[in-house]
């Protein structure tokens, strides 16, 4: 009698998310209160634990220490790029097959684009353009040549094509042109667009038309700008743009190391889609087009509709206030994860703006 009591009060307390178990009730209230546990997290299709990312769902499935059982089914069913679980093995090859993604095209077309400049900015066929990946290549300046400075730049739309790619010519004399891995050479520089001249057009594209202070997240003209690293890139080229138009790969959490170690390109590359990047003299597009499939792969999940899908919107102020303390205290684990919303913004919700 006394263990089912036992047993009964152990799963009353156990997070209904992450299933860790509480001594007590109110333990649970405030792990809930600062878990920020929600149907954006990324979670196990076996046993439906939800994990703060897909590293370390990761680790749950085929890790040092994962779950057996979960484990097991994923050694035959589980997709290792996208870590879905499939209805059979057959259903998985099939699966794969697509999730597996290619870089060929973007290693050829990234030498192809070395041929020229290519400038669509004015292009009318990019106006309907919602979404586009930049990104540069850095030489080095200073006395050491360890400062960073943008010498080639690239900007893609959603359909990897190029809007804009070209050399730029910095405003400090470069002294390390680190050939080996971005293959620029002085005489490519020498008369390359100048900086101010390609900072005005990348903030033009983007902007398209939208003042700076008038541009919001949903409903205007302004681009979704998605890249690796953006803050680099940005301060290098002396371009400003609003945090709520960003998409970093470095920074979005479920594609995070840990909550403040971002994982690198060349490893999400691998990991998530299933090819090699940065191999030998690299090149911006490369790097557009892996940042634009991460994007595209985190946009494309299907998680559960909310009317208010973060905990930073003020209706959802008061889920779990203090105040609330006994009301909560009586709701179950599922009622409580229920009134629980994301600390961060997921991209699936892009889709739904599109």
């Amino acid at each position: 009698m006394d263990y089912r009591v036992e047993s009964s009060e152990t799963l009353r307390n156990k997070c209904a998310a992450c299933y860790r178990q509480f001594n007590k009730i109110e333990h649970l209230v405030e792990h809930m209160r600062t878990s920020y546990h929600s149907a954006h997290e990324p979670t196990c299709g076996i046993c439906k634990k939800h994990c703060r990312s897909f590293e370390s769902l990761r680790e749950h499935l085929i890790g040092p220490l994962p779950k057996q059982e979960c484990r097991n089914i994923f050694s035959t069913r589980g997709c290792k790029f996208c870590l879905a679980i499939l209805d059979s093995p057959y259903a998985l090859r099939v699966h794969q097959d697509r999730c597996q993604l290619s870089g060929v095209n973007a290693g050829l077309l990234g030498r192809f684009a070395n041929l020229g400049i290519r400038d669509n900015t004015e292009n009318g066929s990019t106006r309907g353009t919602q979404v586009v990946a930049l990104a540069c290549k850095m030489v080095g300046g200073g006395s050491d040549g360890s400062l960073d400075l943008c010498a080639k730049v690239c900007l893609i739309d959603e359909y990897e094509n190029i809007i804009f790619q070209s050399y730029v010519k910095p405003l400090l004399p470069v002294t390390n042109y680190r050939y080996e891995t971005t293959g620029i050479r002085p005489e490519y520089l020498r008369d390359a667009m100048p900086l101010r001249q390609v900072q005005k057009k990348i903030q033009d594209f983007l902007c398209n038309g939208e003042p700076m202070w008038k541009i919001r997240p949903r409903g205007g003209k302004a681009r979704i700008l998605v890249g690796h690293g953006l803050d680099h890139d940005l301060d290098s080229l002396q371009v400003e743009y609003p945090q709520v138009m960003i998409r970093d790969t470095a920074k979005y959490p479920p594609l995070m190391k840990t909550s403040k170690l971002s994982n690198s390109l060349k490893y999400l590359t691998q990991a998530y889609l299933g090819y090699d990047i940065q191999t030998g003299i690299q090149d911006p597009y490369e790097d557009c087009v892996a940042t634009m499939k991460l994007y595209m792969r985190m946009r494309s999940q299907v998680h559960k509709t909310e009317a208010y899908p973060l905990a930073s919107d003020p209706q959802n102020r008061n889920n779990f206030a203090s105040w609330r303390q006994n009301e909560l205290e009586r709701m179950n684990p599922e009622q409580m994860l229920e009134a629980s919303r994301s600390d961060y913004y997921c991209w699936c919700l892009d889709s739904r703006d599109m």
